[in-house]
Order: structure tokens, then sequence, then C-alpha cells
């Protein structure tokens, strides 16, 4: 029988030898590679196809749902993708809906081996679930994000007003409902904020908006509803009105 084929993406040297070690002792596996960073993970991705990814949250060019989002479009085979991570379980619910399961570090290795029980079984009942990258990784419930300190913060819609770019510091923050302003991971760009739910929309180069807070747009500023409703910042763009009236009908 032909091995199920692994690939793992991990920037820490431990946890990598570590993963690599557990994974020699079932032979249903081969490691094919491993790799140090995202870029070079995108790379032996798609040139192995491997059954099964082991994918580190957190990597120095890249989050691991960075790096999904960048291959959806190249994954035709049956992918299935573990997250491999330090952060704490509680974090993380939103990034196991969009993957097939998460390790946690430094793993049990009974956690390891009912992850790839699973995967056995699956794959030999020939379930076949697509790869979720072409979706929304949060599917409108949780709206993960990393604080420029590397911390994972796990946010509700509703908590969201909105996305504002601060140019001082050429970063995004977000808006949220009676706490400060999260100051949001440098490199993050407004097309991936919009991925991540059909509710935030471009109203300006620097607003995204929550749209279901939306009440009114009145001399071109968004009035939004309560608690939100004193902001008045908030002006559309002629370039954004267009879009908004094309896509809403206005």
């Amino acid at each position: 029988m032909d091995k199920y084929k692994v690939i793992i993406v991990d920037d820490d040297e431990v946890a990598l030898e570590n993963l690599t070690f557990e994974l020699s002792k079932d032979a249903r596996f081969s490691l094919e590679k491993a790799a140090r960073n995202g870029k070079q993970g995108k790379k032996m991705i798609i040139k192995t196809r491997p059954d099964l990814l082991f994918l580190d949250v957190e990597m120095p060019d890249m989050t691991g749902m960075e790096l999904l989002q960048e291959i959806r479009d190249d994954i035709s085979w049956n992918m299935k993708v573990v997250f491999y991570t330090a952060y704490d379980k509680y974090m993380i619910q939103a990034i196991r809906e969009s993957a097939f399961d998460y390790l946690l570090k430094p793993f049990e290795e009974q956690e390891l081996k009912d992850i790839l029980s699973r995967f056995v079984k699956q794959a030999e009942s020939g379930q076949r679930a697509p790869l979720s990258v072409g979706m929304p990784l949060y599917c409108g419930r949780t709206f993960m994000v990393f604080t420029p300190t590397n911390d994972m913060r796990a946010l509700r819609p509703a908590e969201i007003g909105f996305f504002r770019y601060c140019s001082d510091r050429k970063q995004w923050e977000v808006v949220l409902n009676d706490q400060p302003p999260l100051v949001l991971r440098r490199g993050m760009t407004a097309e991936q904020i919009i991925q991540y739910s059909p509710s935030f929309v471009q109203i300006h180069q620097s607003y995204i908006i929550n749209i279901d807070y939306l009440m009114i747009i009145k001399d071109s500023k968004c009035i939004l509803y309560p608690p939100f409703d004193k902001i008045t910042e908030l002006f559309v763009s002629r370039k954004y009105k267009k879009e908004l009236q094309d896509r809403y009908c206005l």
C-alpha cells in the first residue's frame, strides 16, 4: 500500500524535530519534506502534493492562514491541513473550523496518534472534503487576528464597528465595541481584511466598515447604529461610493 505523503511547514526547529520523530513511528505515513517558512512551504506543497500538511500558525514571513489563501487556487487534490501551534486551545477555535484539526505544542504522543487515525479512517472511507481556504477562514462567526506582538485575538463580528488605516504607523486597526482599538499586524492589507467576512466593506482608502452596523449614508458620510453612532469620521470616497451603489443597488 502506498504511504500517505506528509509535509511539515514550521520554523520552530525543536517542534519540527519532535513531530518528525513521532511521524517516523507510523509506517502508514511518509514525511516527504519540511520547510522553515511559508515561501519554502508553498513551493513544496505545490510540487509534492501531500495528503497531509502540518502547518505552523505563525511564521517569520507569513501566517499559516495566509499561506493557505495563497495556494487555494492551486490545490486540486484532497489535502488535509493540521495547524501545528503553541497557542492555547480556547484561542484557536476558529482555526479549527477551517482545518482538518490542530496539534498543540508541545503535544502528547496520543494526540498525534488520534489525528493520524482519524485521517486514515476518512481517507480509507473515501471521504473527500474540499480544502476550506476557498472560503473566508472565519465563516462569519469569528475573526482571528494577529497583533503586532504576535498574540492571537479572537473577535466576533458584532464587536467590530470598522477598521481604520493609521498612515503614521502604516498599519490597520480595528475599532471595537466598548474596547480600545486593536492595532493589527503590520503588513495586513485591506484586501485581506475584506476577505474575512462579506460584512466588511471598504468605503475609503483608510476605512472598512462592518456593513451590518450601517444605518444611513448622508452627505457621503456613513452613520452607524449604536454603539458606533457617535463616530463622525467615516467618509465614503468617490471611488468606493460607486462600488457601494452597484453592490447594494443604492
